[in-house]
């Protein structure tokens, strides 16, 4: 009997297919409307706390508790990869020691959903203490930290997304929404561009999108180049050697044309002899080109529009070298 209980308790709780998606479909409704919402919150309050934060000659130190130092922590890695430097200091830790990290110009934002919570009731009059500026980011705006903070920014949500309305979800969505409008706006008044974003991304594909040239990658690459006048066992041997698919035709010096192997593939296929054939014979002139300063990115969507795995490096106009497709394929950029 005890059994059948417990397999009744399990199945009660098993969902249809359909019924997963309406459950996912109606948690991100709940928080797509929180967010929504968020825009009347949009403030006196909200320019001022964005004034105060362009202004400061210090850092912005960014706390909480629970969810909410979660929140907190992505809000300071947004602020710090858009130009305003940022640190995270834990609720708990501060009243037990860390305090020490708060400096004097430092604007500090508190983030709750109550605003309530015993340790923010012990760690807001330490941090007045200390005389930096208080921004609240909070559920309660009449709470104990929405009152006591020079500026608050409201967060309120009707209700959360869990079934129970416990679970922090649309709260600490609206949270993170409403940080990110923070850092935003500083991103725009400090004319924040994305040379000055890729300072602070210098890793991974988006990094290299925004510094990564082809002066960067066609070094690494062997340069295949014939004359116009070369035979066709030459141009086989250096397109087969150089493994980029292609080489360069040049006639002194100057860069006159391509051959890739599927232009020796279509030439074979003619069925013509080649006993007497140059590199002029099957080239194809006017090849794409690209500059050695031009942006990796740049390069790689000039040969997604023209089709082509191969494209010519020149510098001041001269052939340099070759950049393949799979070397975009390689930085991650692809």
């Amino acid at each position: 009997m005890k059994n059948g209980c417990t397999l009744k308790k399990i199945f009660k709780h098993l969902k249809t297919p359909s019924q997963i998606k309406k459950i996912a479909q109606k948690t991100l409704d709940i928080e797509s409307e929180a967010i929504y919402n968020l825009k009347n919150y949009v403030n006196e309050n909200f320019v001022k706390s964005v004034l105060l934060i362009q202004k400061s000659k210090g850092r912005v130190v960014v706390t909480g508790i629970g969810k909410s130092a979660i929140i907190g922590q992505k809000i300071v890695a947004t602020l710090n990869s858009t130009g305003t430097p940022s640190i995270f200091m834990h609720a708990a830790d501060a009243i037990h020691g860390d305090l020490g990290i708060i400096q004097k110009d430092d604007v500090i934002i508190c983030i709750s959903k109550s605003g309530d919570t015993p340790e923010i009731k012990i760690l807001v009059p330490l941090l007045k203490s200390w005389g930096n500026k208080l921004i609240a980011i909070v559920g309660n705006i009449e709470s104990y930290l929405g009152t006591s903070a020079d500026l608050c920014l409201n967060t309120y949500v009707k209700q959360e997304a869990c079934p129970n309305n416990l679970a922090p979800t649309s709260s600490s969505t609206a949270q993170l929404a409403m940080g990110d409008a923070l850092a935003v706006c500083l991103l725009e008044m400090k004319g924040f561009s994305s040379k000055d974003f890729a300072k602070y991304h210098p890793g991974g594909a988006l990094g290299k999108k925004l510094y990564l040239k082809t002066k960067d990658i066609f070094p690494h690459n062997e340069s295949p180049r014939v004359f116009a006048d070369d035979d066709l066992k030459k141009v086989i041997v250096e397109i087969s050697s150089k493994r980029l698919g292609a080489a360069a035709v040049l006639q002194k010096n100057k860069l006159v044309g391509i051959i890739t192997d599927g232009d020796l593939r279509r030439m074979l296929l003619t069925g013509k002899s080649i006993d007497n054939m140059k590199a002029k014979d099957i080239m194809s002139v006017n090849p794409k080109t690209a500059d050695k300063d031009m942006m990796a990115v740049d390069a790689l969507n000039l040969m997604k529009t023209h089709n082509i795995s191969q494209l010519i490096i020149t510098d001041k106009g001269k052939y340099a070298g070759m950049v393949h497709l799979h070397d975009l394929v390689k930085e991650g950029i692809l």
